[in-house]
């Protein structure tokens, strides 16, 4: 039975003549110059929370009970990296020393490089929520 449809639709496609169509679509270039800014945007608003603070990366180079070795510790990078900014957080019992606000974790993996050469301790990428501002040449151009 579906055979014997097929055939009929087959046999009704065949005996209608062929047209070709062509249809011209005029697209203005201010179009994809929109679509990326757009696109930025979106990339941009998905790393920012409802705070204004940035998605990004920050290093651990210290979880300690005393919070005098965590003061130390952060000036004396501080001192050594005066570009970068540290943090001191404290979550009983420990204090936790975090250093850098990197966008992303190239970024940071680069810098931990940096680092190992100064600081001999091990450090570890975490997640956090950073202090970042984009930059101009991150902005899509006009």
């Amino acid at each position: 039975m579906t055979g014997l449809i097929i055939s009929i639709l087959t046999c009704f496609q065949l005996s209608q003549p062929m047209q070709v169509d062509t249809v011209i679509v005029n697209k203005d270039t201010r179009l994809d110059i929109f679509a990326q800014k757009q696109a930025y945007v979106n990339k941009l608003s998905s790393k920012l929370t409802s705070n204004g603070k940035y998605k990004g990366y920050r290093l651990q180079v210290l979880v300690t009970k005393s919070r005098d070795e965590a003061l130390t510790t952060k000036s004396m990078l501080m001192q050594r990296f005066p570009d970068q900014q540290g943090y001191l957080q404290y979550q009983s019992p420990n204090f936790r020393v975090r250093f850098g606000n990197f966008p992303d974790k190239k970024a940071a993996e680069d810098f931990k490089k940096e680092l190992s050469l100064f600081y001999k301790f091990p450090t570890y990428i975490v997640e956090d929520l950073i202090d970042y501002i984009p930059k101009e040449n991150d902005l899509p151009e006009d």
